[in-house]
């Protein structure tokens, strides 16, 4: 049976006010902000403008909540059936959740099925079920010293998360810091906080119990007060790799919290002389740059090819972008959306007359026009890249791929090793020798060979370099970045 999206999305009901102690409640100081939908520049609704008030509020509860142990301390089965819970009631609201991300980002409808209707829902039961499979360890001593190592939730967690991906990186932080027992205080992003407030419910209706999570709307100076608050016991953040580095100085000028980082990366795509240009390796090569508008932090955009392969592998680039289809988001036939908002279409454009100042040659796409109903870029295609064009270095994230020719495969992981970022690579190759070379040697975080992919749950994402910090999302990982390690020694001679 077919569902018909945009008739759902007119019968949205839009929640902007924050969620503190269990209860949505307006900011302390009653100011709002508008949210719109990016894809028609529809007004959808006000919400809740908080500032460091809210903030000292929401983390008061949040450790009182902590402190009295009714989750922090809990039997571990009481914690999993609660996420379990939320696993089942997260599927029930699914296409309801998706279509209000969709509305509310301009992201293609079946991206927001499978990351918030599938995908969510499944990290609330994964981390469930891996909450009574968390161990201890005893350590080898003399007979008179029993040695127990054990983990306990850190305590007070700030997740902060960015627009492209609203709820799927909500969830990455609240599934395991929930699942160790923390309390979180989830800050969405201006541009796209509705899903983030509307599970705050479902999670009550779950069993979580009052407090434990809280969602903060707003803007900067909100994450700037989590960052810099002496209660706040560690901070987890997906954004640029500027407002990371705030957060480090944060950390530094308050109680030296932790600080989690996953940030921008400047991935490449690499297609070694022999590799199969078919249209699997076509395939992911759109799907790697273009995969929602490239607004993405893993994109692909640096393709790095074989001049023995690089006409080839052109050629059938150029045919499938063209037939790229940019347009609703809520139409199913759309391969592309729109950007997040004017101000950042605006910064698209800036990146790609910045290609064809520096040279590089437009095959493809080229500005945008700003003055058009709703914020869509077009799909951008640029052949002679040099290794050090601003195009090549700098994270546009938006809908633009670029083609830097090589000579071999040293060539290849010399250009594609020169970038501040190390967050992902793709290698395309049929030589298994050659792969693991590569692979091995390649200075990022997550390495695909012969495909595009981040991975899945059980793998851990994160970068090398600017791309982030010794933490990772996702897998058993994760979970332990919301954990602490203690020694308890005991002596019974």
């Amino acid at each position: 049976m077919s569902i018909n999206y945009k008739s759902i999305a007119k019968k949205l009901k839009f929640e902007g006010r924050a969620f503190i102690n269990g209860k949505y409640v307006n900011a302390i100081d009653g100011k709002k902000f508008q949210t719109i939908n990016p894809a028609t520049e529809e007004k959808l609704c006000m919400v809740a403008q908080c500032n460091h008030k809210d903030v000292d509020l929401a983390v008061k509860v949040s450790r009182k909540v902590f402190n009295s142990g009714i989750w922090s301390r809990s039997k571990p089965e009481y914690r999993k059936e609660v996420l379990l819970k939320f696993a089942e009631l997260l599927r029930k609201h699914g296409i309801e959740n998706s279509v209000l991300e969709s509305v509310n980002t301009g992201k293609l409808i079946v991206d927001c099925i499978n990351e918030v209707a599938n995908d969510a829902p499944m990290h609330f039961q994964w981390y469930g079920e891996l909450i009574d499979k968390v161990f201890g360890k005893v350590s080898p001593t003399d007979p008179s010293i029993t040695s127990l190592i054990v983990k306990e939730p850190i305590g007070v967690v700030a997740g902060i998360v960015p627009w492209n991906f609203p709820l799927m990186m909500a969830v990455w932080k609240m599934a395991p810091a929930l699942a160790a027992g923390c309390s979180i205080i989830i800050k969405p992003a201006e541009d796209s906080p509705l899903t983030a407030i509307k599970v705050a419910g479902i999670a009550q209706e779950a069993g979580l119990p009052d407090g434990v999570l809280n969602i903060l709307p707003g803007y900067g100076d909100v994450g700037e007060a989590l960052g810099r608050h002496n209660d706040v016991d560690a901070v987890s953040f997906t954004g640029s790799t500027e407002v990371g580095g705030y957060f480090m100085k944060y950390s530094g000028e308050s109680n030296l919290k932790t600080i989690a980082l996953e940030m921008g990366g400047k991935s490449p795509f690499i297609v070694l002389e022999d590799a199969k240009i078919n249209d699997t390796l076509i395939d992911c090569a759109i799907n790697s740059a273009f995969w929602n508008g490239g607004q993405n932090c893993s994109a692909n955009m640096r393709q790095i090819v074989h001049a023995k392969v690089k006409d080839e592998f052109l050629d059938k680039v150029i045919k499938r972008v063209k037939k790229l289809k940019v347009g609703d988001p809520l139409d199913l036939n759309s391969n592309m959306g729109s950007m997040i908002s004017k101000g950042h279409l605006k910064n698209v454009n800036n990146y790609i007359q910045k290609g064809i100042d520096e040279g590089a040659k437009l095959l493809l796409g080229g500005v945008s026009n700003i003055k058009q109903k709703g914020f869509y870029a077009k799909p951008t295609l640029f052949d002679g890249l040099k290794e050090n064009m601003t195009i090549a270095q700098e994270e546009i994230f938006g809908p633009v791929l670029g083609v830097l020719t090589v000579k071999n495969d040293e060539e290849a992981l010399k250009v594609a090793s020169n970038s501040k970022y190390g967050l992902h690579a793709s290698v395309f190759t049929q030589d298994i020798n050659r792969a693991f070379h590569l692979a091995k040697s390649l200075p990022c975080g997550t390495v695909s060979v012969n495909t595009f992919s981040e991975g899945d749950i059980k793998t851990p994402f994160g970068g090398y370099k600017q791309s982030g910090s010794l933490s990772r999302d996702q897998g058993t990982e994760a979970l332990n970045s919301y954990l602490q390690t203690k020694t308890i020694w005991i002596s019974h001679s």
